[in-house]
This record gives structure tokens, C-alpha cells and sequence, in this order.
């Protein structure tokens, strides 16, 4: 294998934000006093929640204002009488501890981190990520984790990829030994097209890639990254 430093997104491909996200979208209404089936609820929550961190990744939105707005849209278009900074709080607290593995997360960052180095690459909020890291009982193979909010940059941006870059510490940084494993090709493939780097795209959806992201290889399970990545190396 010619790859050394692995760089893994967090959120649907090591960690299965999906389910973390409801359980904590739950708890959070249940402690505010809302009671019921909140299904439809959630589902307007998750619309306006991507569609704020598609602004926050375009650099048009602050992450400090969608931690609290994603809430405050949420209670307002069903005039809940809530508080969204109170909400934001809560769910915050919650998610960091409501962490869910994708399967195949603990033997892949094992093996993979007796090859080289692993480190982690999120626009996440950077404590809540540093906290689910250590819940989900990975961080023993995780070298460093860098996230947009300590950088200042998000995904796909190439100052971020820089910026993680710099964090890698086993060996001096080289594009050509690098590759990211990750879930989201407007994120993670198109900033590793963007900085000259290779590509593993996590797809168990089976999604048609209708975009302009070239992900150097593609795997529907976790089981199937190292086979992927030797494969590639074998066709450099």
C-alpha cells in the first residue's frame, strides 16, 4: 500500500451521525417538555440543519449562529414556544455522548494505524467531536483530529486540507502517500480533488455521483477500504 496518512471524516463514516442525531434530537425535545410523536418535527429540523451547514461550508453563516438558528427556524415554522439557546445546549451535551460506530470503524482505524497514520478531518463543532471520539473508544488509533472550527476553514476548502495537513506528525507530509476515506462528495472528495490528493468515497447508499467530485475509488463497507486502497496503489 502506498498510502501512509489516512484522513477520515467523522459523520457517517466512522461514526454514524444519522442515528446519533435523532436519539439526541429526542432528548433534547423531551427535556424541553415536548411529549408525542416529533418524527415530523425532526425531519423539518434535518432540512433546515443541512441546508445551514451548506451556508456554514460556503463561509455565509458563523457556526456559533447555526448551533442556536438551526433550532429557533425549527420552532418557529411549528410555533413552539422554545428556547433555541437552550435547545442548542442540551442537544450539544447529548450528542457528544450518544455515539453510535459505523460498522468495521474499530478494525479498519486498527489496521490502518499499524500502516501509518490516522487522523481525522471534520467541520464539526471541535469539542463536541473531540468528546464523541472519546465515547466511541477510537481515539487509541486516531493521531490527531482536525476540525474547521479550530482552523477557521471548512471542507472543501484547501486551506483546511493544509491545516490537517500540518497536524500529521509521523513523517514529512506528501500528497501522493495521502488519502481521505469520507462520506460526502461536495466535501470531502471535491477538497481532496481540490488539493491534489487521493480519494476513497464511502457510498453504502449506493448514491449516483452526479457531480463534478472524482473520488479515486469507491467502497459500499468499511471492509472494503484496504482492499480499495491496495488496488489503487497497484494501478499508480
Amino acid at each position: 500500500m502506498k498510502h501512509r496518512l489516512f484522513l477520515f471524516d467523522l459523520d457517517d463514516t466512522l461514526l454514524d451521525f444519522k442515528a446519533s442525531e435523532r436519539l439526541s434530537f429526542v432528548r433534547t425535545m423531551g427535556e424541553l417538555g415536548l411529549q408525542g410523536d416529533i418524527e415530523a418535527l425532526f425531519q423539518q429540523y434535518q432540512a433546515i440543519n443541512l441546508a445551514l451547514w451548506r451556508e456554514f461550508e460556503a463561509g455565509r453563516v458563523a457556526k456559533d449562529v447555526l448551533k442556536v438558528e438551526r433550532f429557533r427556524q425549527t420552532f418557529v415554522a411549528n410555533r413552539l414556544d422554545l428556547d433555541p439557546g437552550r435547545a442548542s445546549v442540551l442537544y450539544l451535551e447529548s450528542l457528544s455522548e450518544a455515539v453510535v460506530l459505523v460498522d468495521g470503524a474499530p478494525a479498519l482505524c486498527e489496521t490502518l494505524a499499524a500502516i501509518g497514520e490516522v487522523g481525522v478531518i471534520t467541520n464539526g463543532v471541535h469539542h463536541i467531536q473531540h468528546q464523541r471520539i472519546a465515547s466511541s473508544g477510537l481515539g487509541g488509533h486516531i493521531a490527531f483530529v482536525a476540525t474547521s472550527e479550530a482552523c477557521g476553514h471548512a471542507k472543501p476548502d484547501s486551506r483546511f486540507f493544509e491545516f490537517a495537513a500540518r497536524m500529521a506528525r509521523a513523517r514529512p507530509f506528501a500528497k501522493h502517500e495521502t488519502v481521505i476515506v469520507g462520506d460526502r462528495l461536495d466535501a470531502d472528495i471535491l477538497g481532496a480533488n481540490r488539493f491534489g490528493i487521493d480519494s476513497c468515497w464511502f457510498n453504502p447508499s449506493g448514491l449516483a455521483n452526479d457531480t463534478r467530485a472524482r473520488p479515486s475509488c469507491e467502497v459500499a463497507s468499511l471492509d472494503q477500504v484496504v482492499p480499495a486502497l491496495r488496488q489503487l496503489a497497484l494501478a499508480a
